[in-house]
């Protein structure tokens, strides 16, 4: 599979000069690990990706600009395929991995729930992880309904518990669930999909508040991941650009500005994580 996405990949991105270029820069991005208790995880300066991790996401902007996910707005260079029914599966222009996929629902609707049919996702494309950011937590386009795709292997989050890592022993809270193909394993899936965050300021419940993943273990099963939220961005933000996503909750922290990348500290992670998530 992995291959023929990589053949999918390389004929969009030659019909695509834009999108070709953003790939092409990923050659070009930094890394720097850090350790945080039990995440072995990294940061990730990458230019392109200020367009998400900048992006205005209050209702007023949303209102005013035209859904870039919607086929009537999208690039005509984009091309796309029918991943299920109701979904089309999309290269993203703007790259955080090699492989890095969008899967849009067809019909505009809002971002207001982790989606079932991430499992189906997930089945049709082994070797991948399917996350969903929720709409006050990471999502640039909390109108329209959609999901990402990338590599597993690229996820920390992902590794540690294929490798039998305890999800108690994460820095934050983390919901995991191994599902078997019986009555338990759905009820098990439904549960998983309806894990709310807890806002912060609030205090109250949030269904928009959370990150999701879903991918296909080592032993063929389904495994699902949702990280409750408890704000969508640190205080520290714009300051220090750090908006955390899916990937980055997942152990990749994505920054689009070299003196951030070159500044932060795991003191500021800690604070980030502490503002964003549910600590243990």
């Amino acid at each position: 599979m992995i291959s023929i996405l990589q053949e999918v990949r390389d004929h969009q991105l030659a019909e695509w000069p834009m999108a070709r270029e953003n790939y092409e820069r990923l050659g070009l991005t930094e890394r720097r690990e850090f350790k945080l208790g039990s995440l072995n995880g990294a940061f990730q300066c990458n230019p392109a990706r200020i367009v998400s991790t900048g992006a205005k996401i209050d209702k007023a902007s949303i209102s005013t600009r035209p859904c870039f996910l919607c086929a009537a707005n999208r690039p005509k260079e984009q091309l796309s395929e029918e991943i299920l029914p109701g979904w089309e599966f999309l290269i993203n222009p703007f790259p955080i991995f090699p492989l890095h996929f969008t899967i849009a629902a067809i019909d505009h609707r809002p971002q207001d729930a982790i989606p079932l049919d991430m499992a189906s996702m997930a089945e049709k494309l082994p070797g991948m992880t399917v996350f969903y950011n929720g709409a006050r937590a990471g999502a640039s386009a909390p109108d329209h309904l959609h999901c990402q795709a990338v590599m597993t292997s690229e996820l920390p989050l992902m590794n540690y518990l294929e490798n039998g890592g305890n999800p108690n022993d994460w820095p934050y809270k983390v919901e995991y669930s191994v599902i078997t193909p019986d009555a338990e394993g759905l009820l098990n899936l439904k549960r998983m999909t309806e894990v709310k965050g807890l806002d912060r300021l609030s205090g109250k419940e949030d269904a928009a508040l959370v990150n999701a993943y879903f991918w296909i273990g080592k032993d063929g099963l389904l495994r699902v991941a949702v990280v409750p939220r408890s704000a969508h961005r640190p205080s520290c933000y714009p300051e220090l650009m750090v908006s955390p996503g899916a990937i980055d909750m997942a152990g990749l922290i994505v920054m689009p500005r070299k003196d951030d990348f070159e500044r932060i500290s795991t003191a500021d992670l800690e604070r980030i994580f502490s503002e964003t998530a549910i600590l243990r």
